[in-house]
């Protein structure tokens, strides 16, 4: 046994594969446990036996493979990656298990294969099983049917797919094998208990006794339907279902309802084989059915007859046998073979099914006028034939013929088609038999049941009975109005009758069915209520109805059931409810009807009717009008009334006042009485006589109103047209039409008889009389309101210029929509309007397409034009169809009827000539116009071979293909391309074009459907194979379609579509459904119907207004005007009313899209992170894009579907760009109102307006710019800063828009950009404008060169991205630039940097070439002459550049420091041009008012530019005055917010009064919090002022200067120690670094600034801690590579060395040997000297040699004497010229140069100068004047405002601060004064003086003493000025004379960049205090 104990110790899936069967038997045993013990289905465990199962099963050792089985029965009963094993398991299952002899190991292999069904892998299981029955071995044969017929009984039909187990049924039941044959029966009885009758068929062939026996079998069978016994997986709730039914016991009838879906209802046909006949036909059929002799005729159709008895048949192409079978059954003159066709042609449709649908249209009139034939036998067979050939089709599609033959003269042919109508109605449903085609039926079968010959009649009366019973009375009543009692009656015991094809229900039953649709989700009391009521009604009014011909001829009361009845509210065509009940009245004699005047009127009233004299006339009138107004509805005669008024003189009345009288009352009698069309008859042909005068014109207008209100518009206006044009008034005419226009606005469209109108408009428009004319074309433009574009096809033949005055109008009305009815809604009830009302409108344009006169150019299709057309020769070929477009062209509109035509044209489309088949293609075009949505029936034999040529490999076929498909879709509609099998094939073959283009119009078109035919599913398996597709245009198309595809079908369906695909291909789809599951947009709800019918941008009548709506149902939430715009988007507001009106309060608005007072952007908590974070991790695409594919837009309506207001959205996304606008203004309404909602949304607002960019329409751009203005405006009042994301999906693209062509659009967009950088840094922002200007446009580069300029212009330096020396070589490049604009704008720019920045310019461009070059110092030049030029600019162009953050907000900001800082410039930049003064904080405006109220008078004094000789340059610097006082103390109190306290606290810090001002800032720095919240920018500014106020001179100068000076240094100290300290520190490094960097910085700044330092290492044991050491170690590490070691011992002190050392010991010795980890900020440590540094501290062997400062500096001029004396002089002076040139060493250059010529006064330098540029030689002059000024001691150099130069932008946080970035020289050089002198030079320019001779000049210590330079002036200043500024920009405007108007345009320095507070000129500012103070006194 030692082998054994081997085995033994190994891991169970090793013994699983064990070569000993012991060893395997022990493996399978401990599998079992194990995978009984795992419990999570997904566990890796599972993973390491999915290779072994198979071995498991087909184990060679019986003993071993029944523990294997039951192993692997575990695995796969438990395994998550079971599925996988499916096909190798089930295979070795049937071939190596049901084999076995041991029952148990067959029960086990049964039980493994339902199992793997039971985990969803039936159809795999059924191929092994299928394949296994054709296995030799008649063990597994019986086996596999066994398993097959358990599967069925256990999981259903609907599980187990019967088709291809029949299909093996006949070849079993042949087998030698008896237990085969037994066992092939039972799966028949099986087989037979699922599917019934419809295994017939299949089984005809087989044994006669075989079948006799299995007939016994099928008889036993039970009758109850079989159910589900086991469940798969995903049918878990099922389950649940059927065993709580059991628990039930096992009732049957429980859950019958339910169970009867869950048992398909098998179709016979779909398990037969198709058969191919038409290759059987004999080979001479064609020439034998056309013979002579009827004989040969004969057998050529019994040879067809025989095929055709197939019950399935092969698809083909049966055009031709279905021509010859019509053409027999047409013409053929022996009534046999008329039958025998008719026969064929049955047994084709039979077979064929859908199939033979393109032929029906062909088939259908030829068999309908053939029952002219009497014989019973042909009758019968044409009767079979088109019955066959109605189920291959729908009504719809054979409606046009079917109507056409209703109107023959023979009887039997009425008859038989009235029967086929009947017949064919059985089979619709409700939605197949909707009102338009019962419209149409409906009005020729009432002509049938008025037939003469009793046989129409009767056959008329069942197709209406059938009608009625199938769309219920609702429906059908309208359209029998006019019906009398008998006939009516006669039609509903019809109806009793009828027994319907689908639901056998009684009719009580099938109106219950009715009412739930109509319904809709009312409380089902109204339901069924409802429902006796429909009945009583169709009873009740029955006699009501007629009662008016009564003797008593008083019409009925309304009675309540009418009204909610559905005889009553099913108005014909949706008007009014209780008035479409018309009234029907006979005519009265006269004397009845004075008897029935008499009895309502007075005596004396009706004596004076017909008086001599017009005033008893009249005074008769005012009685008659008095007795009308007092009647009751009731007991008022209509018609005897008129008839009295109309009694002479009638309407010949002379005296205008009687008639005006009579006029009114007519128009009341008609408002408050029930008045009949009868009645209506008598009045109007007066009033239409009345309508022209000029003085009764008014009050016939009003009558007519009244009546047509009373009997319908439709009818009155037809009537009173006729009358109008019967005469030949011209007045009365062209008043009618106007009356006319008018009425059709109050009363809507719907029902109108548009052809009758138009003939009458065409009588009008070519009338003399041009009023006529004119109210003709008005009238026309008002139907093209409600018509659209169709309206104009009539005029098309009118006379050129009438059709221009035609098109003016339409041109007019383009765009505007139709207003909503007035009138004639339901004025009397509570809504008994119906849907027949929506429908109806809806339908008015194609209405209208159906009017126009149709052509029938059935006769001009000629056999000679179609073999023109079939011609070898392309000529004649091409002659053909030239001939076709022609007759189309001349006939405008046809009918449907083109003989051969369409094959013709089929065989054209696979034309080998392109230009053939693109000439076909344009045909199709004109034809679908042409023939309007009748071409329907021709989409599958003509529209599915189009969609054939989208694979053709040239472009421009397929492009026309594609443009023919929509002209056919868009008048055929969707449904007849999707059903069927066509579309699916064609998406079979593998033509990569055709695929992408199939697919890329499929996924353009279903997102517009409501509903598809269930044969999209046929197109799914293509569509998965499409998704790995070779070609990657074909998988990309499929990607996109897949959410649409998901859309119509589910995502359950897709996912079960992928079962029968590979293993990898299925887990990929899967994937990808998953993805689009994600994306699948909602289906389109029915009001976008409605709109997209909006032809040429008029509404449909279909809206009503909304207030109706709101006096029906109730709702609150419409207002009460017919505000137009909210009854278009309210779409389904006529649905809103309900069916009937007691339903209509249940729901008040049945369409949430009708509530438009919600808030438009809803907040959803945290929606723009999640958004932020999908796109981050890639879950939804990034915004990036050139223009916007359809998936973003399909990905933003998703996004925005959560958060914003469905029908917003709508428009947002509406294809029409006036629905934009709309949108754009209702945002814009919102904006103020929704301030956080918009915030919410704002990353999606922002992408949508990108989208906008993308428009062509100029006005929804200017909408969105203008919308965009008002939004940034809002946005930088609620300081909101824009995120990343929103940037940088929104900036590039608004950059796009500042290249447009229209000026005013550039114009905006510019405005936008500048306020943007409100919002968003603006040093970002120039990265954003820095790509636009590498655009391929020349405008959008030009524009946005300027744009940088103004950037810069305004933010200094440091806005250029990433360094200014990239950003100035990038806009170099443009100088060169081919378009001379752009040149210009790179030109301008430069010089704006140049004036900010001074000549470094030149070094940070680098080389330029030649001609640029010159042309740059060229532009220099002339901008330096032209002194105010620039600044002016600036000021026109850039006023929106304001800021009106107050400036504590954005300090207080946590923002990066650089966007604080370049806020804070722009204050004080731009502070003057303040427009947006309203905008200010009211802490400020609470001051200013009251200085304005005190004192209007103080003006920003600025004394004359001529009073001093030096102060006058300094004259824009000056400190502007403070107007403020000092605040009350109980201010506080007022305030007691935090923000206002701040806001309080920081006005007073720019208090004039200095100690109010320390006081404050030290007040800021006691709150330790508020000191915390300070910026390293902030801190250095802060520091630096400070500094620098205490070394300044003037201070000691005043009296109280020692407190200041000591109440500064206690705030420094404050500051130090209450700040944070990281930042305080760093703030302090950086300070230092500048101070050192400086020339013009004293020494006494950087001994403080050290000072500084040095206590704040003394705080550093305590505060150590909370200091983030890498950031300072950063600062140090830069610091210390600005100053290497070697150049600090250079400094003249020692104290920077000794400084840097004790910090770095301090934080040694603090820290220790973890100092080292925190150098993690540092990019290239290697580098840097710190690293080193602090390891040798860490050593303890400091270096103290180095710390001993160099001080034996030579002199210059000891060592140009050592080298004079080594060299030639000519070496000498190149050598330091060598210097001057060279970056590092300029300044020693110079220094050397001017020692030399003071050693030397003759050498002579001029040769060296010559050949330099003019500005190397202008540099090294100034560079010696100064070195010359210094040496000569004329005063000592020091700058109030030492800030490095560097600094000029923004205050950069330390860690960006690199050297690069100083404008001195890389190597920190310091930077001589001839810098500060040269932007000196141009300030001077700028204010208009001159550059006075060098000699002229103030010595440069008062220059540079004073506040000169206009650098970054510090935070502090700007709190200084910050008042000032808003003060004086007030004032400013007010009074710009020409000082401030300098002032102002001293663009950078300008009036309000105050430099810091220790230039502040303190004297100054008292004086001016005083003199406010004495003002005020």
């Amino acid at each position: 046994m030692g082998d054994d104990s081997e085995w033994m110790k190994l891991p169970i899936d090793q013994k699983c594969e064990h070569k000993l069967w012991k060893a395997r038997l022990n493996g399978y045993e401990e599998a079992l446990k194990l995978f009984q013990k795992i419990d999570d289905e997904k566990s890796p465990e599972w993973s390491k036996y999915l290779g072994l199962i198979k071995k498991f099963v087909t184990d060679s050792n019986a003993v071993a493979q029944l523990k294997g089985l039951e192993a692997a029965l575990a695995y796969v009963e438990n395994a998550h990656v079971a599925g996988k094993t499916t096909g190798e398991v089930a295979s070795g299952v049937v071939n190596k298990v049901f084999n076995q002899p041991k029952a148990r190991a067959k029960e086990l292999g049964l039980d493994i294969c339902l199992m793997y069904i039971e985990i969803e892998k039936g159809e795999a299981v059924q191929e092994e099983l299928l394949k296994g029955l054709d296995n030799k071995n008649p063990k597994i044969i019986v086996a596999c049917i066994e398993t097959l017929r358990k599967a069925l009984s256990e999981f259903g039909s609907k599980i187990i797919s019967l088709k291809p187990i029949i299909k093996v049924l006949p070849k079993l039941f042949e087998s030698r094998e008896k237990a085969v044959r037994d066992e092939a029966k039972l799966l028949a009885v099986e087989i037979y208990r699922w599917i019934r009758d419809a295994l017939r068929p299949p089984l005809q062939n087989i044994n006669s006794v075989q079948l006799k026996e299995l007939e016994e079998e099928w008889v036993k069978v039970s009758s109850a339907a079989p159910k589900q016994t086991r469940f798969l997986r995903s049918q878990q709730e099922l389950k649940a279902k059927f065993e709580q039914q059991q628990a039930a016991g096992g009732d049957a009838d429980g859950g019958a309802d339910d169970e009867e879906e869950a048992v398909p209802q098998v179709d016979a046909y779909e398990l037969l084989e198709a058969v191919e006949i038409l290759s059987k036909l004999p080979k001479d059929f064609y020439e034998k059915i056309e013979a002579k002799k009827w004989q040969e005729r004969k057998e050529a159709l019994e040879a067809v007859e025989v095929l055709v008895k197939n019950p399935k048949l092969e698809s083909g192409d049966y055009a031709d046998l279905v021509k010859v079978l019509k053409k027999v059954v047409g013409k053929d003159t022996n009534v046999m073979l008329v039958a025998l066709a008719a026969k064929c042609l049955a047994g084709l449709a039979a077979g064929l099914r859908k199939k033979f649908g393109q032929y029906a249209g062909h088939v259908v009139p030829t068999i309908l006028e053939k029952f002219k034939e009497k014989k019973p036998q042909v009758v019968q067979a044409l009767q079979e034939a088109i019955d066959a050939i109605f189920l291959t089709t729908t009504l719809q599609n054979i409606s046009e013929d079917v109507l056409a033959v209703m109107d023959n003269k023979n009887p039997t042919i009425k008859q038989q088609t009235s029967l086929f109508i009947a017949r064919s109605f059985r089979h619709c449903t409700p939605s197949t038999l909707p009102k338009s085609l019962l419209k149409p039926f409906c009005a020729a079968l009432l002509k049938h049941i008025n037939d003469s010959a009793p046989e129409v009649r009767d056959a008329g009366f069942e197709a209406l009975g059938t009608a009625l019973k199938v769309a219920g009375e609702k429906a059908v009543n309208p359209f029998l109005a006019d019906v009398d009692k008998l006939k009516l009656d006669r039609i509903k015991e019809c109806a009793e009758k009828v027994e319907l094809v689908y639901g056998k229900k009684t009719g009580g039953a099938a109106e219950k069915k009715e009412g739930k649709p109509v319904t809709g989700k009312t409380p089902a009391l109204s339901g069924t209520g409802g429902d006796k009521e429909t009945k009583d009604a169709a009873t009740k009014p029955g006699p009501l109805k007629k009662a008016p011909a009564v003797k008593s001829g008083v019409p009925p009361k309304k009675g309540k059931p009418a009204a909610a009845a559905g005889v009553g509210g099913a108005g014909a065509k949706g008007k009014k409810g209780p008035e479409t009940k018309e009234i029907f009245e006979s005519e009265l004699s006269i004397e009845v009807c004075e008897e029935k005047a008499a009895a309502v009127l007075p005596a004396s009233c009706i004596q004076q009717l017909d008086s001599g004299n017009w005033k008893e006339r009249l005074a008769c009138m005012e009685e008659f009008q008095k007795a009308v107004e007092l009647m009751e509805r009731s007991e008022m005669p209509c018609q005897a009334l008129v008839r009295m008024l109309a009694k002479k003189p009638g309407w010949k009345e002379t005296n205008f006042q009687v008639m005006q009288m009579k006029l009114h009352i007519v128009a009341l009698i008609a408002q408050k009485g029930n008045f009949s069309k009868t009645s209506a008859q008598v009045v109007l042909d007066g009033l239409v006589d009345k309508v022209g005068d000029v003085k009764c014109g008014s009050n016939a207008k009003e009558a007519m109103t009244a009546i047509a209100e009373a009997c319908q518009l439709p009818w009155t206006a037809e009537q009173v047209v006729a009358m109008a044009f019967s005469q030949k008034n011209p007045k009365n005419q062209s008043e009618t039409l106007n009356w006319l226009s008018n009425a059709i606005k109050e009363f809507g469209f719907s029902g109108l008889n548009v052809k009758a109108f138009i003939s009458n408009v065409k009588t009008a428009l070519a009338a003399t009389n041009p009023a006529v004319r004119t109210s003709a074309i008005t009238l026309l433009g008002v139907m093209y309101l409600y018509v659209g574009p169709p309206l104009r096809m009539f005029f098309e033949d009118e006379k050129p210029a009438l059709l221009s005055q035609i098109d003016a109008e339409f041109e007019k009305m383009q765009g505007q929509t139709a207003p909503a009815p007035t009138r004639g809604i339901s004025r009397h009830s509570g809504g008994g309007g119906d849907d027949g009302e929506e429908e109806e409108q809806e339908d008015v344009g194609n209405d209208v397409v159906d009017l126009l006169p149709r052509t029938d150019i059935g006769d001009k299709v000629t056999a000679e034009l179609v073999s023109k057309i079939g011609d070898k020769n392309w000529k004649i070929r091409k002659e053909g169809l030239d001939e076709v477009t022609s007759i189309i062209n001349d006939a405008k509109f046809i009918q449907p009827n083109i003989g051969e035509l369409p094959a013709a044209l089929k065989s054209r489309l696979n034309d080998s000539n392109k230009i053939l088949v693109q000439q076909t293609l344009s045909i199709l075009q004109q034809l679908a116009t042409a023939m309007g949505p009748n071409i329907k029936q021709y989409v599958k034999n003509l529209g599915i071979p189009v969609i054939t040529v989208l694979g053709d490999s040239k472009n421009n076929v397929r492009a026309a293909a594609l443009a023919t498909v929509n002209v056919w879709a868009e008048q055929t509609g969707m449904k007849e391309w999707l059903e069927g099998e066509d579309l699916s094939e064609e998406l079979k073959k593998e033509n990569p074009f055709l695929r992408q283009e199939l697919l890329g119009w499929l996924a353009e078109k279903l997102p517009t459907l409501r509903s598809v035919p269930s044969d999209l599913l046929l197109c799914v398996p293509h569509l998965y194979s499409c998704l790995e597709d070779r070609n990657g245009d074909v998988r990309k198309k499929a990607q996109d379609a897949l959410p649409f595809f998901m859309m119509h079908l589910g995502f359950e369906k897709m996912a079960k579509a992928t079962g029968k695909l590979k293993p990898t291909s299925k887990d990929q789809v899967l994937a990808m459904l998953e993805k689009a599951k994600a994306n699948m947009p909602a289906k389109p709800a029915p009001p976008a119907r409605a709109s997209s019918r909006v032809v040429g941008g008029a509404a449909p009548a279909k809206f009503q207004p909304a207030s109706a709506l709101a006096e029906d149902s109730g709702s609150s939430t419409m207002e009460s005007k017919p505000d137009p715009k909210k009854a278009k988007a309210g779409g389904a507001s006529s649905k809103a009313k309900g069916a009937q009106g007691k339903k209509v309060l249940s729901k008040p608005t049945l369409k949430e899209d009708d509530d438009k007072s919600g808030p438009i952007f809803i907040i959803v908590p945290n929606g723009k992170e999640q958004r932020m974070k999908d796109e981050k991790g890639l879950k939804v695409l990034k915004w990036n894009f050139t223009t916007p594919r359809d998936e973003y837009i399909e990905q933003l309506k998703t996004q925005m579907s959560t958060c914003v207001a469905k029908w917003l959205q709508d428009e947002m996304f509406h294809a029409d760009f006036q629905h934009h606008n709309k949108a754009l203004a209702v945002m814009i309404e919102h904006l103020e109102s929704e301030k956080d909602g918009v915030i919410s949304c704002l990353d999606l607002i922002l992408k949508w307006l990108t989208l906008r960019f993308f428009d062509t329409n100029t006005s929804v751009l200017m909408k969105a710019l203008e919308y965009l203005k008002l939004l940034f405006n809002l946005l930088s009042q609620e300081e909101y800063h824009l995120t990343e994301n929103e940037a940088s999906s929104f900036i590039p693209y608004l950059v796009l828009k500042v290249g447009e062509p229209k000026d005013v659009i550039r114009k905006d967009v510019r405005a936008i950009l500048n306020r943007m950088c409100l919002i968003y840094p603006a040093s970002k922002m120039f990265t954003f404008i820095m790509e636009g200007t590498k655009s391929k446009n020349s405008k959008q580069r030009a524009e946005c060169l300027e744009e940088l300029g103004c950037l810069v212009e305004s933010y200094g330096m440091n806005v250029c991205q990433p360094t200014p020396g990239k950003a100035l070589k990038e806009m170099a490049t443009h100088i060169g630039d081919r378009d001379n604009t752009v040149r210009n704008a790179a030109l301008n720019t430069i010089v704006t940097v140049y004036n900010v920045y001074g000549d470094q310019v030149f070094k940070l461009i680098g080389n330029l070439s030649e001609k640029d070059m010159s042309m740059l110092e060229e532009r220099i030049k002339r901008s330096a002459k032209r002194p105010s030029a620039a600044p002016v600019r600036q000021v026109e162009e850039k006023p929106q550049r304001t800021q009106n953050i107050s400036a504590n907000a954005s300090m207080m900001r946590k923002g990066p420091a650089e966007d604080m800082s370049s806020k804070l410039n722009q204050n004080r930049n731009m502070g003057s041009h303040s427009e947006t003064t309203h905008t200010v904080p009211r802490e400020f405006q609470l001051d200013l008012d009251e200085i304005e109220n005190d004192n209007g008078t103080v003006r920003c004094e600025m004394p004359a530019l001529v009073q001093h000789k030096l102060d006058d340059i300094f004259e824009p610097v000056l400190i502007p005055e403070p107007k403020i006082r000092a605040v009350s103390p109980h201010f506080d109190d007022m305030h007691s917010n935090t923000a206002s306290t701040i806001n309080f606290v920081i006005s007073q810090v720019a208090s004039g009064d200095i100690h109010t001002s320390i006081q404050a800032l030290a007040q800021l720095f006691q709150i330790e919090s508020l000191a915390r919240e300070a910026s390293t920018g902030v801190l250095k500014d802060l520091m630096h002022g400070l500094i620098t106020l205490m070394l300044d001179s003037r201070v000691e100068d005043l009296e109280e200067g020692e407190q200041v000076i000591r109440s500064v240094n206690l705030l420094v100290v404050k500051v130090l120690e209450k700040s944070d300290q990281t930042n305080i520190l760093s703030a302090l490094l950086v300070l230092l670094q500048d101070s050192l960097l400086a020339t013009a910085s004293s020494p006494k700044f950087s001994e403080l600034v050290m000072k500084c330092l040095w206590r704040m290492v003394r705080l550093l044991p305590e505060t150590i801690n909370s200091i983030n050491l890498d950031r300072i170690l950063l600062d140090i590490h830069i610091f210390m590579k600005v100053f290497p070691k070697e150049k600090l011992k250079q400094c003249k002190s020692e104290f920077p060395i000794r400084t840097l050392k004790t910090l770095l010991h301090t934080l040694c010795k603090l820290k220790g040997p973890k100092i080292l980890d925190h150098l993690t900020m540092i990019d290239n440590k290697n580098e840097s000297e710190l690293e080193a540094h602090l390891c040798r501290v860490m050593k303890h062997s400091m270096d103290q040699t180095g710390s001993k400062a160099d001080k034996d500096t030579e002199k210059g001029a000891s060592r140009i004497e050592e080298k004079a004396s080594k060299a030639k002089v000519n070496d000498i002076l190149a050598e330091i010229f060598k210097k001057i040139g060279s970056k590092e060493n300029t300044k020693e250059g110079l220094a050397e140069l001017y020692e030399y010529k003071k050693k030397y006064s003759d050498a002579d330098i001029e040769p060296f100068l010559k050949n330099s540029s003019q500005f190397f030689q202008s540099y090294v002059e100034r560079g010696l004047r100064l070195i010359e000024t210094e040496r000569e001691g004329k005063g000592r150099i020091t700058t109030s405002t030492g800030i490095s130069p560097q600094m000029e932008g923004t205050c950069v946080p330390a860690s960006t601060h690199t050297v690069s970035s100083s404008i001195g020289n890389t190597n920190g050089e310091e930077v001589g004064p001839s810098v500060y002198l040269e932007r000196l030079k141009i300030l001077r320019q700028r204010c208009g003086l001159d550059n006075a001779k060098q000699e002229d000049r103030p010595p440069l210590t008062s220059l540079l003493s004073k506040p000169a330079l206009p650098t970054v002036a510090s935070s502090t200043d700007m709190l200084h000025s910050k008042l000032s500024q808003l003060r004086e920009s007030r004032e400013q405007y007010q009074h710009l004379d020409l000082d401030s108007n300098q002032t102002h345009s001293s663009g950078i320095g300008n009036t309000l960049a105050s430099p810091s507070s220790a230039a502040a000129n303190i004297d100054d500012l008292k004086k001016r205090l005083e003199r406010i103070k004495s003002s005020r006194k």
